[in-house]
């Protein structure tokens, strides 16, 4: 089958504590990508797409060949608000917001001038996406899951310097609120969308905007993330839109929502980036769906359709070969190791049962 596709993935977070990563050296959290990276090929993943952290320098190295890894796209730091996701003071914390220099995975900016200015900061940089902060999040020590964030009017510029560099945006939204204000704002895909609704559903699907669930990262924090370095605060968030989550499969099927494959998993619990699917299947989405969500639709988000996402002649040949049929069922993912035989990207064997070559 085709090599499969991450939508949503953070390669430099080592740690569920992002406090912790914006204050470590790059050149550890460098290394500690490299083995993540490494891992997700020997899985299937031969695409995977950053929310935030990576840039240009791993993504260069990975195309080179220095070191195994997916073929990555990156969207460099996440645009936050002050006081949003990926604002990490805490409450009485008085310092300055990070700059974009330290290895934390968001950039606050506000306002018009200042939206603008970090989105062709970023696009600068090589991004091949912009990812924003459009709601509250989990792992983010001052806002609330209802929150939304970012005005339409700065979501809007966003969009607008994205489009004008011909690259898409990722929004980071939970809310139905948050969701709608994302869609209008011309977003490609809501990342999570936990707490979608029929009303937003409908928006997102008249829009054609693409939705990337991440039921993984969640069943994966509720297990072992204060163990990983959530705090309790941000623990007590994670049932908020952990049952939500797999609601939200049904509601986005039956609007016709169309949805790509995410994980969202971070530090040791990547462990788990395969267990989303089965997940999916589990919530109401057909073993087809599931398939296509890691696949197809996941190619066609990325606007790489022409090259990866199914097995034709003329693309580039990243494949899978597993024991079993996933169209049976989804639950071979979890037993990976059982399952398969080799992952070929570019058309060459970098894995295999035999060999790990």
């Amino acid at each position: 089958m085709p090599g499969l596709i991450d939508c949503h993935v953070h390669v430099t977070a080592f740690t569920a504590n992002f406090a912790v990563l914006e204050r470590t050296t790059p050149s550890y959290v460098t290394a500690k990508a490299m083995q993540s990276l490494k891992s997700m090929l020997k899985r299937g993943f031969t695409t995977v797409r950053d929310a935030g952290g990576a840039d240009h320098g791993l993504a260069s190295a990975l195309e080179e060949g220095i070191f195994k890894g997916p073929r990555l796209l990156f969207c460099g730091k996440a645009l936050s608000q002050t006081g949003g996701h990926g604002d990490m003071r805490a409450p009485g914390d008085f310092a300055k917001a990070f700059d974009c220099t330290c290895a934390g995975l968001g950039r606050v900016c506000d306002g018009d001038a200042e939206v603008r200015k970090a989105a062709r900061d970023e696009i600068r940089k090589g991004a091949t996406h912009i990812k924003v902060m459009a709601g509250g999040g989990v792992s983010s020590p001052t806002d609330r899951i209802t929150s939304t964030q970012f005005s339409i009017m700065e979501l809007k510029a966003i969009v607008e310097e994205a489009t004008a560099a011909n690259i898409h945006v990722m929004a980071h939204a939970y809310t139905p609120r948050a969701i709608i204000n994302s869609v209008k704002a011309g977003v490609k895909s809501i990342e999570h969308g936990n707490l979608l609704d029929e009303e937003s559903a409908k928006v997102m699907a008249k829009a054609g905007t693409y939705l990337v669930p991440t039921l993984a990262t969640y069943d994966a924090l509720a297990k072992e993330g204060k163990k990983d370095g959530l705090s309790e605060e941000m623990a007590k968030k994670i049932y908020d839109v952990l049952d939500a989550g797999k609601r939200s499969i049904g509601i986005a099927k039956d609007n016709g929502v169309v949805m790509c494959y995410g994980s969202d998993l971070l530090s040791e619990m990547r462990k788990y980036q395969l267990s989303g699917l089965s997940m999916m299947e589990d919530s109401g989405l057909p073993a087809i769906d599931v398939i296509r969500s890691v696949t197809s639709n996941a190619a066609s988000l990325l606007g790489m359709e022409a090259e990866i996402g199914s097995i034709e002649v003329g693309k580039i040949a990243d494949m899978i070969i597993i024991r079993k049929n996933p169209l049976e069922s989804t639950r071979l993912f979890d037993n990976w190791e059982e399952n398969y035989v080799s992952v070929i990207k570019q058309g060459r064997i970098v894995f295999n049962e035999f060999t790990d070559a």
